[in-house]
């Protein structure tokens, strides 16, 4: 299996953490078409939440990502890219931060990922809304995988929790369907919409594989 840092570095000869980014290159291609920015100071209804409103900007900022683990209890806000580069040490932090909290191991996840939870969490803070992510699974191991299977819990049998490549995640102010609206308009990979009642409500699976949707 490859190294953690073999991983970054291969992460990091993509696209997706080049000088704009997978989710940004293809996005400021669609801006020079036709440049949509939304205004700053638009307050928006749920509807315009919406990645293809990016402007250029966007992606050349400097990448800070911020989370927390109910499970855990973990909080962090990390500065993970600048200045065209990802920061090695913080890569290493959101990975154990997306790790297996239950099987207690931590895996590499896939840079696209990061960048994707990163955008969405950007834009909606360009309205003012500032919560941190609430990553509620990120790696999975095959045997907490099963055992969420035989629990009755969602779970596919090759869930790309398993690689690094999906988390599961809640933004409070945020219900299911504008969450995964926004997650869906990056057009970058899956997104599920888990519907639940309660006081938290329930959560968006966002995955960096096929691009398809699906309600759990």
């Amino acid at each position: 299996m490859a190294s953690r840092r073999d991983f970054l570095h291969q992460g990091m000869r993509l696209s997706a953490l080049g000088a704009v980014g997978t989710l940004g290159s293809s996005l400021i291609g669609q801006a020079h078409a036709a440049p949509q920015a939304a205004p700053a100071d638009l307050t928006p209804p749920p509807d315009l939440f919406d990645a293809q409103l990016i402007d250029l900007d966007f992606w050349v900022k400097p990448r800070t990502l911020s989370v927390t683990r109910p499970q855990s209890g973990e909080r962090a806000t990390v500065l993970y890219w600048k200045d065209g580069e990802v920061i090695d040490s913080a890569y290493q932090q959101l990975c154990h931060l997306l790790r297996d909290v239950n099987g207690r191991e931590t895996a590499p996840i896939d840079p696209k990922l990061l960048e994707m939870l990163w955008g969405t969490q950007a834009f909606i803070a360009r309205y003012g809304l500032t919560q941190p992510l609430e990553i509620l699974s990120g790696y999975r191991t095959a045997a907490s995988n099963a055992r969420l299977q035989e629990a009755g819990i969602p779970a596919a049998r090759k869930s790309l929790h398993l690689v690094g490549k999906a988390a599961d995640i809640r933004i409070s102010s945020l219900s299911e369907e504008v969450l995964g609206g926004l997650v869906r308009s990056f057009r970058q990979g899956g997104v599920g919409y888990y519907y639940r009642s309660g006081p938290k409500g329930g959560w968006i699976h966002a995955d960096t594989g096929l691009n398809r949707t699906w309600k759990g």
